[in-house]
């Protein structure tokens, strides 16, 4: 998503030869393209949509060598990466997956984008799958920028490096370290010619984790290179190659934007604002077990069709089964969507799941909960 001077890449989406080695890029922004059905997509900037929420992307954006992905429902496997790049550039793609706003292309229902101050929480959580032979980072993509857009280069991005494999690095140099979200992290800063860049990059290689996106704007605001008046617009993960890449697949994905006293804004922090339904949350824990049983109460004016409810596990809890609703995934940030026979929720009426679970430490309850992008109050 970075080009050396975004100003100058052409409309028609072809990779200007401005695009030159600044080490360690994210891919480049393309221009929306057409979504494609669920499957096989190698068009260079090919697109479709999973789980009505996500977008996934092939974002071929730095060779014209051949690209392709196979999307699930839950993520996506690089089937073909043909060529290489050099290692001292930018890389040859970003295939990824995405919550928020990709040069005009949002995803379903998305809350983004939304004011810092404004954001309570952004649960997310993802799985990755490595493989040998390959010369690739694994990473987040976070973009910041002080206007709500939803199109082109944002002022300041974010870089979480979950792997790097072979001799790449993130632009600009490794300035300091910092604890983000419970882990150590290299912090690397630079700019690539078209917006600022900020890299967390994990000593050894992370294959799964549940964490708050808004850990990292909060350290990135501290260190100057965003303000809490700035907004989000999207929340992306995938891979950079530079060498290779078949195998590598992300197989899951959540993400979720929580709204209603974020940092630095109105209200408490951590408080969804009031919205049109409201959460009954009773769990019952032993020693490394649960249950939980969830009411959802609509309380606007009209129905909601095919509800989905949103919500992060603490963490050490793990779904091993649920009724009246499918949870997914296991852990960290859920989505936990209505069956056929209860995914209606009429107004002024109520729906209700449960789920059994296991747990480590010290048993706690999740704060806030989404319904369909939407905050709800807990009752």
């Amino acid at each position: 998503m970075k080009s050396l001077i975004a100003s100058l890449r052409p409309a028609g989406r072809a990779v200007t030869a401005l695009l030159v080695a600044l080490a360690s890029w994210g891919a480049l922004g393309a221009l929306a393209a057409p979504a494609h059905a669920a499957g096989s997509i190698c068009t260079q900037y090919g697109t479709t949509v999973i789980q009505d929420r996500y977008v996934v992307q092939n974002n071929r954006w730095g060779t014209t060598d051949a690209q392709c992905i196979d999307v699930t429902d839950d993520g996506f496997t690089l089937t073909q990466a043909d060529g290489s790049v050099p290692n001292s550039g930018a890389p040859k793609s970003y295939p990824s997956v995405y919550n928020g706003c990709h040069y005009t292309n949002c995803s379903p229902g998305t809350a983004l984008p939304e004011r810092l101050d404004a954001i309570s929480g952004a649960p997310t959580a993802i799985t990755y799958t490595y493989v040998d032979g390959a010369v690739y980072d694994a990473a987040y993509d976070i973009w910041l920028d002080p206007e709500p857009r939803t199109d082109g280069v944002n002022r300041t991005e974010i870089m979480i490096w979950f792997n790097r494999v072979g001799p790449i690095q993130p632009v600009g140099s490794q300035t300091g370290t910092a604890t983000v979200a419970g882990r150590g992290w290299e912090v690397w800063t630079g700019n690539n010619g078209g917006n600022d860049v900020i890299s967390f990059v994990s000593p050894s290689a992370i294959s799964s984790w549940s964490f708050d996106v808004m850990d990292f704007v909060d350290a990135t605001v501290d260190r100057g290179m965003a303000q809490n008046s700035w907004y989000l617009t999207s929340v992306q993960a995938g891979f950079e190659p530079w060498q290779n890449g078949e195998g590598l697949a992300v197989s899951s994905f959540s993400s979720a934007v929580e709204t209603g006293g974020g940092t630095g804004g109105p209200g408490d922090p951590g408080t969804p604002a009031a919205g049109p339904c409201e959460v009954t949350y009773t769990a019952q824990a032993w020693s490394d077990g649960f249950t939980a049983d969830v009411t959802i109460t609509n309380t606007g004016t009209t129905p909601v069709d095919g509800w989905e409810l949103g919500f992060s596990l603490p963490s050490g809890q793990t779904v091993t089964q649920a009724w009246n609703a499918t949870l997914t995934p296991s852990s960290g940030a859920v989505t936990a969507t209505g069956a056929a026979f209860n995914a209606r929720i009429a107004a002024g009426a109520s729906q209700s799941f449960g789920f059994q679970g296991t747990h480590s430490g010290t048993f706690t309850e999740p704060g806030a909960f989404t319904l369909n992008g939407a905050a709800c109050t807990v009752a």
